[in-house]
C-alpha cells in the first residue's frame, strides 16, 4: 500500500486502497474472490496499522499537548479493528458471520480514517516541519514492508522490544503467506 510521499500523503494512500477492498469486497459475488479481497484487506490494514503505532503515535504523543490521549484512543481504535480481523481469518466468505464481520469492520476503519483525515492528519501538518513529515513518511513505508501481515491482538506496541518483536512476526508472518499462497 501506499508509495506517496510523507507521512500524511503515505497514510491517506493506504486509507483510499483500503476503501477499494471494502468495495471489491461488498460487490463481488463468487465468495473465493471475497475471500481473498478480505485477506488482502486484513494483510493491509495489519501492515497499516503497525506502522501508526511505530511512527505516528509518537509523534503525537510528542508533539500535540494532548498527544497521550489521542495516541491512546488511536491505539484502542486499531485493537477493535484487530479483534473484528482475527475473528474474520478462516471464515467461509458465503457465510452470513463473514458478512456481519465485514460490515462492523467497515463501520470502525471508516470512523478511524474520517477522524483522522479531518482531525490528526492537519493537526500533524501544523504541529511538523514538511521535512519531518518526509522523513516519517519514509519510515512508514520502511516498516510496512516488514510488519506482520496477520492480527495479533494482544501484542502490545509500547513494550520496550516491540519493533524487534514486529519485524520477527512479520517474517514468520510472511513466510506463512507464501507457504500458503495468502496475498496473492
Amino acid at each position: 500500500m501506499g508509495r506517496a510521499g510523507d507521512i500524511i500523503a503515505e497514510l491517506t494512500v493506504d486509507h483510499r486502497e483500503v476503501d477499494a477492498l471494502f468495495d471489491r469486497i461488498e460487490h463481488t459475488t463468487p465468495a473465493g474472490e471475497r475471500q481473498k479481497a478480505a485477506e488482502q484487506l486484513t494483510i493491509e490494514l495489519v501492515r497499516h496499522s503497525v506502522a501508526e503505532e511505530e511512527h505516528l503515535y509518537p509523534v503525537i504523543r510528542e508533539h500535540f499537548p494532548d498527544g497521550e490521549l489521542i495516541a491512546d484512543k488511536e491505539l484502542a481504535d486499531h485493537a477493535r479493528v484487530e479483534k473484528l480481523l482475527k475473528d474474520l481469518e478462516g471464515l467461509d466468505a458465503a457465510g452470513p458471520e463473514f458478512d456481519r464481520l465485514i460490515a462492523a469492520l467497515k463501520t470502525e476503519v471508516t470512523a478511524h480514517v474520517h477522524d483522522e483525515e479531518q482531525n490528526l492528519f492537519p493537526r500533524l501538518r501544523h504541529a511538523c516541519s514538511q521535512e519531518d513529515l518526509e522523513k516519517l513518511g519514509d519510515r512508514v513505508r520502511r516498516a510496512k514492508r516488514f510488519a506482520p501481515t496477520r492480527p495479533h491482538p494482544g501484542a502490545l506496541p509500547s513494550q520496550p522490544h516491540h519493533r524487534l518483536l514486529t519485524a520477527g512476526t512479520g517474517l514468520v508472518d510472511r513466510a506463512r503467506d507464501f507457504l500458503s499462497g495468502r496475498g496473492r
